[in-house]
């Protein structure tokens, strides 16, 4: 056993994995159900009033349609980062915070790659009235209509900003 007494907060690699295969499934699940319950083009549906709506839409490329068309270099990518920071994360495991941030980060890459592999398009269909404020009053427009894989990648990656400002508090680090 180690003495280090930092490797025992470390996560074994199989915790993110399964965090990752857990929203994965909610995220094709939910974009199953919106193929088949949802309209394309339809105006959205209120899921929580004035918070969340319900709009199918279909994205080829990136956050607000950046590479639209691009589908297949995208899913590859995706695929690159999803299933390299799992095996990173088996190779090397974290702390704890850092291995589910990068779980979820592998997530979101991994959800959005099924549906460029197989469908050739991203299902979307999560809408933000209150985001769509926001970005209207920055003047970027509405904010896109996004999916939980989208979710985790925006929050996986917010919150690896958040980490990287908390110093270490392994002894004889001063940084």
């Amino acid at each position: 056993m180690s003495t280090d007494p930092f490797q025992r907060r470390r996560l074994p690699g199989w915790v993110p994995l399964l965090l990752a295969v857990l929203l994965v499934g909610a995220d094709q699940a939910l974009k199953a159900w919106a193929r088949t319950h949802l309209t394309y083009g339809e105006a959205p549906v209120s899921f929580i009033p004035g918070l969340l709506n319900w709009q199918l839409t279909y994205n080829t490329g990136a956050a607000w349609s950046l590479l639209s068309g691009s589908t297949a270099i995208l899913a590859g990518l995706r695929l690159v980062v999803g299933l390299g920071i799992l095996v990173y994360l088996f190779v090397r495991p974290q702390p704890r915070a850092m291995a589910l941030i990068l779980g979820l980060i592998a997530a979101g890459a991994i959800g959005n790659t099924i549906d460029g592999l197989f469908l050739g398009r991203v299902t979307d269909m999560l809408y933000s009235p209150a985001l769509s404020v926001v970005t209207r009053g920055l003047r970027a427009g509405e904010f896109p209509i996004f999916n939980i894989a989208d979710s985790c990648v925006v929050v996986g990656t917010l919150l690896l900003i958040v980490l990287s400002f908390v110093p270490d508090r392994r002894p004889g680090n001063r940084l």
